[in-house]
């Protein structure tokens, strides 16, 4: 479960990205993030990487407060989400088998268990016969599910996408955002931070809509210019036991990489 309660954000230069936003992500969940450039979507994400500390309100993931996460902890938070960018980020001197090997690498995954998780992650994403080549050589919406590939392949509880479509055609974002489901009914959390019109109607998810740093919509199933009134969702129904910052945390463990 992913909670923002009453969630605040103030830079240094004195904008104001977040005030006092609150809603509730149930694990399982596909939840489209809309606004105008601007409107604070990616300052969700930061607070949710823990490249930014909310200046006021909790930001909580599995009952734990991120924002007061010891900075050495944030490491092993990260091995639990995926991200997908807009510009995919690939590194173009390795290839796309070494792109994916890459981020289990990164984690202490070991050899063996990359070499048996990445061929069955490029064959999820329709590119296994592409695991030699290197990202110069594929095409725009090829990059991109390689980019999936190396968001999905440590088995993460959610996955985040920055405008993932930005930089391709109608077709490859259709394929895009079938591949995101399909991986979405596997039981991981998917949340698309966007403003592409067409795609958020199409796909008739739930969608949160901030604008100016406020949350003013939050339906179920909703459409990009869809005016409704804000639908209350269920809250924790309790405090974090343990918020690490210290001490071993409660509840369910962080999902380890391959399992």
């Amino acid at each position: 479960m992913l909670e923002f309660r009453g969630v605040s954000m103030t830079y240094q230069t004195g904008t104001i990205a977040l005030k006092d936003v609150s809603f509730t992500i149930q694990d399982g969940e596909f939840v489209f993030i809309i606004g105008r450039s601007g409107a604070g979507k990616s300052t969700l994400i930061k607070l949710l990487t823990c490249e930014e500390r909310p200046t006021s309100g909790k930001v909580l993931i599995d009952r734990y407060d991120v924002a007061k996460i010891r900075r050495g902890l944030i490491p092993y938070l990260r091995r639990n989400i995926g991200m997908v960018f807009q510009d995919f980020r690939l590194i173009y001197t390795k290839t796309v088998y070494e792109n994916v090997a890459f981020a289990m690498e990164i984690v202490g995954a070991p050899r063996s268990t990359i070499r048996r998780r990445v061929p069955i992650v490029l064959s999820i994403v329709g590119l296994r016969d592409k695991s030699g080549a290197r990202p110069g050589e594929l095409s725009g919406g090829e990059q991109q599910r390689v980019a999936i590939a190396r968001a999905m392949v440590n088995n993460p509880m959610l996955i985040l996408a920055d405008e993932p479509t930005g930089n391709l055609d109608p077709t490859n974002s259709e394929t895009l955002m079938a591949l995101l489901e399909e991986i979405n009914h596997t039981g991981t959390t998917v949340i698309i931070c966007t403003h592409d019109r067409e795609l958020v109607d199409r796909m008739k998810k739930r969608v949160i809509e901030i604008d100016g740093g406020c949350l003013v919509r939050d339906d179920a199933i909703g459409l990009y210019g869809q005016s409704c009134p804000i639908r209350t969702r269920p809250s924790l129904k309790s405090e974090p036991d343990d918020e690490l910052s210290g001490g071993e945390p409660a509840g369910e463990p962080i999902r380890e990489v391959g399992t």
